[in-house]
């Protein structure tokens, strides 16, 4: 083996989406995600034998694949698809405009035309679905329903079935029969997943592991305390109470589950969210589990910081990084591999922007580093390196579905004369851990803590919720007076709300346009509980415990400005803009900074539309020195996009278009020293007093968009009118 041993590890996971009682499932992702990532990742792998991997697979995923491709089910989405364009009810119609549309634009709408022309015509972010409505025709309908699930279908599947390439070709103008025919090959295609992944098991490829069944945070399923650990002030909920039968419940059934669709258990374990603690490590090993893995911050943590980063995010002591360790807790014991967090958040956030093969090369050159710093270091152990990310939610922010970058990866990693791809089974079996945690601390793969999904009041609240139902079906069950099979139905759909995705989505961490729904499946299951056992739900679980208390996109302005397009500082100038701070974070691995703009401030004077742009770690003249480009793109007035070339240069070339024509005399200026100031003339908008501006910004690197800011949604104004001061100072 080469002085390396590199171990992807893909997580592949879905929250179970489908109410069974109700018999709906309102959203999508299982079945779109499956016939891009799910089957895409795993034909990757299937094109390099030589490339071994980790794949984990969530029960909760694999029994909505398996509903989907064995029994038929489908979502409200699929629904929709399915229905003639001129047989959709306005409720469908609103759904459609509202829905079909929720993909990242600059990789998976922009690269399409038709796609394109229907999301202009749409103005998301602008109208609501029931004034952009009447700007839909029967073709435009069928046309978005053919879209909105043909984008979601891997490149590799248009490279293997030529009619497939063939249909995407076409791009408009299909009829209802070619529609129900690429739904049928989207319902092929998701029946290949899980074969797919048996398959690449079997020949010894790839190892597949698991995850508790429904994704629950198990030390908060333990004990809600374990929380204080990282977080002493944190305020936890009413009821601490912990529930270690479920938690043990849920790894048992993930393991049957897993072996049932895969002839064999699963040797390794991906705790939901990397969420660990010390009590768990029994429950885990009596599983059959034999390793489990988590963050590096847990292991930075479990010492004390002997093993962290400094400052400058070099490691201290990283050879006892690279290596796996041993936990023991009650005679029982496992073996812990820890990811490398910065690696890990190099493909999850940051090689989207790359040139692939530069990717590949910067990548091989960080873990070339590494067996360097460790040589000698590890005696005859290759140094491991676990690079750990979820396997489905960054390819969207790549071009091409991350095709390109991938196959550069997987072709390269196998060619290297220093680095060996393993199964993380493999490598323990052959190098088992000599080195054991005293105690490894309770935390999750995000800043080593649970505050993801406890400690804000609505995280609270649900946990208390739960608490309330679990202790009313424990007594259901303890009298015997229900059948047991609908108490097995109760129990499933307590479990269920035991899911982390449910907790993630309260309080403000992270918000999206599918909060509510979340919210609302949360408390349908709860609900569930006691429609099953043939009670009333309690009228408090007909309450949102989401409070709408998300962070706004950004603040508005409070007077006129009166700038200089200069490129400097000055605070006074801007003291009165409206601030949109650009965190870019998203999916479950959120991350504060993975963007090139820190901040976008923006207002006007009475001629001119304002805006700034803050770098983060430099001035803008050096930290847009390799963007080529600028693009505002204004969705009102529609049809305008404004062009800043050379944004690094002290005067850059600026350009404003509408409907792709060039106009002259625009009068726009711009200037880039410290931070990046353009200021707009209404009049080249052709914008009067009081009328909506709303717009984001994209920086370009050739015709590829590398980030979006804001990450989704629009910045929001109106031109000022006369009295606009008077008005602000009065209010």
């Amino acid at each position: 083996m080469h002085e390396v041993a590199l171990a992807l590890f893909w997580h592949q996971h879905q929250p179970y989406y489908p109410d069974d009682v109700d018999g709906e499932n309102l959203m999508p992702w299982v079945r779109l995600h499956g016939v891009k990532d799910y089957w895409g990742m795993a034909m990757l792998l299937q094109a390099v034998p030589e490339l071994h991997a980790t794949i984990n697979l969530v029960p909760s995923l694999l029994a909505q694949l398996s509903a989907y491709t064995q029994s038929g089910r489908e979502d409200t989405h699929l629904r929709i698809s399915r229905l003639p364009a001129d047989g959709l009810s306005e409720e469908d119609l609103d759904y459609l405009l509202d829905n079909f549309f929720m993909v990242h634009p600059d990789q998976m709408i922009r690269p399409f035309r038709r796609y394109y022309e229907l999301y202009k015509k749409r103005g998301v972010a602008v109208d609501t679905a029931d004034r952009a409505r009447k700007r839909f025709n029967k073709k435009d309908i069928l046309d978005l329903q053919v879209w909105s699930n043909l984008a979601w279908i891997h490149p590799l599947a248009f490279q293997r079935d030529s009619e497939l390439a063939e249909f995407r070709k076409k791009g408009r103008n299909w009829t209802e029969k070619q529609k129900l025919w690429l739904l049928d090959k989207q319902m092929e295609l998701l029946a290949e997943v899980i074969p797919l992944h048996r398959q690449l098991q079997e020949r010894g490829q790839v190892e597949l592991t698991t995850t508790p069944f429904y994704h629950p945070i198990l030390p908060l399923l333990w004990d809600k305390r374990q929380a204080r650990r990282a977080m002493p002030d944190v305020m936890l909920p009413k009821y601490l109470e912990g529930y270690a039968e479920d938690a043990q419940e849920q790894i048992r059934r993930a393991v049957a589950f897993h072996e049932q669709l895969f002839g064999q258990k699963p040797c390794g374990m991906w705790p939901s969210e990397g969420s660990v603690c010390q009590g768990m490590i029994p429950a885990v090993a009596d599983a059959g589990i034999r390793w489990i893995a988590t963050d590096e911050e847990i292991l930075s943590c479990s010492t004390d910081g002997w093993i962290s980063r400094d400052g400058n995010g070099f490691l201290r002591n990283p050879e006892m990084l690279y290596r796996p360790w041993r936990v023991e807790e009650q005679g029982r014991q496992l073996q812990i591999v820890f990811r490398d967090h910065a690696m890990s958040d190099q493909i999850g956030f940051h090689y989207q922007r790359y040139d692939a093969e530069h990717a590949v090369a910067d990548l091989f050159g960080k873990i070339e580093a590494i067996g360097s710093a460790t040589k000698g270091n590890a005696g005859q152990r290759p140094t491991l390196v676990s690079i750990i990310l979820d396997g489905e939610n960054c390819w969207e922010y790549y071009p091409n579905g991350g095709v390109d970058f991938l196959s550069a990866l997987y072709r390269g990693v196998v060619a290297h004369p220093k680095i060996t791809p393993v199964r993380i089974c493999d490598y323990l079996q052959q190098y088992p851990a000599t080195d054991k945690l005293g105690h490894l601390f309770p935390g999750s793969w995000i800043q080593h803590n649970f505050g993801i999904w406890i400690g804000h009041p609505e995280c609270n609240r649900a946990w208390d919720a739960l608490y309330e139902t679990r202790q009313f079906l424990g007594q259901a069950a303890q009298r015997q007076e229900k059948p047991a099979e609908l108490l097995e139905r109760a129990w499933e759909e307590l479990y269920i709300a035991e899911g982390s995705d449910w907790f993630w989505w309260f309080g403000d961490d992270h918000n999206s346009a599918q909060d509510g729904l979340f919210d609302r499946l949360f408390r349908k299951h709860l609900q569930n509980v006691y429609l099953v056992l043939g009670e009333q739900p309690p009228t408090e679980l007909a309450k949102p415990i989401s409070q709408g208390h998300h962070r706004r996109l950004h603040s508005e302005p409070t007077g006129l400005l009166n700038v200089r397009v200069d490129g400097r500082r000055t605070y006074f100038e801007w003291i009165n803009a409206g601030h949109h701070i650009n965190q870019g974070a998203r999916g479950v691995m959120a991350m504060a900074a993975d963007s090139l703009i820190s901040d976008l401030y923006f207002g006007f004077d009475p001629q001119r539309l304002l805006l700034r742009l803050d770098c983060r770690g430099g001035p803008s003249r050096e930290q847009l020195a390799e963007i080529d480009a600028l693009r505002v793109v204004f969705l009102q007035p529609e049809g305008f996009e404004l062009l800043v070339s050379h944004p690094a240069w002290k005067e850059p070339i600026v350009q404003l278009y509408h409907d792709d024509v060039a106009v002259a005399e625009s009068n726009i200026e711009a200037a880039s020293d410290l931070l990046l100031e353009l200021a707009v003339p209404f009049q080249s908008l052709a914008v009067v007093t009081d009328e909506p501006i709303q717009f984001c910004l994209e920086l370009l690197q050739g015709d590829k968009s590398l980030e979006r800011i804001p990450h989704e949604g629009a910045i929001e104004t109106a031109v000022p009118s006369p009295d606009y001061e008077l008005i602000m100072w009065q209010a």
